[in-house]
Formats: C-alpha cells, structure tokens, sequence
C-alpha cells in the first residue's frame, strides 16, 4: 500500500492575477502522480507553465497565511488542494 505525500509546486509567474501565482498543492502516491494530477485537473488544455521548486511532504502551516491557507482543501486526500478547482 503506497502512502499518499503533500507536494507544492511553484511555478514562473503567470501573467494574468491567479491563484497559481502563489503555487499549487497537490496529495498524490508519487511525484509521477502529482504530474499527471497537475497536467489533467489543473492545466487541462493550457501549457503548463516552467516548475520552478517542488517540495514534497511540504508542512501546509508554512504556506502563505493570507492566501493560501485560507482556501485550501483536504490535504489528505489524493488531488488537488490548492487551488480548489
């Protein structure tokens, strides 16, 4: 039984004011799963933007406070957590 990891992922800054400016947080099995959670529910039909830092097992009490976790969803669960899609 594979245990799930929290990763946050921050990208170059987008052009257009979005929530993926401040990064993206997703539960998956793997790094390959975070991937592909990001590619399908996150960046569907839109070019992914370059990955800047990958953090995985990130501690949520340290994302921004104002921001980010405010809105984030259930981070214990597989998929995306912020932003809430």
């Amino acid at each position: 039984m594979s245990l799930l990891k929290r990763f946050w992922f921050k990208f170059e800054k987008l052009r257009q004011p979005t929530a993926l400016n401040f990064g993206c947080g997703i539960t998956a099995y793997g790094y390959n799963d975070a991937m592909r959670l990001l590619r399908e529910q996150v960046f569907r039909a839109e070019p992914m933007p370059e990955i800047l830092e990958v953090s995985q097992d990130i501690d949520v009490s340290t994302l921004d406070s104002g921001h980010v976790l405010p809105n984030i969803g259930s981070v214990v669960n597989r998929g995306v957590w912020f932003p809430r899609l």
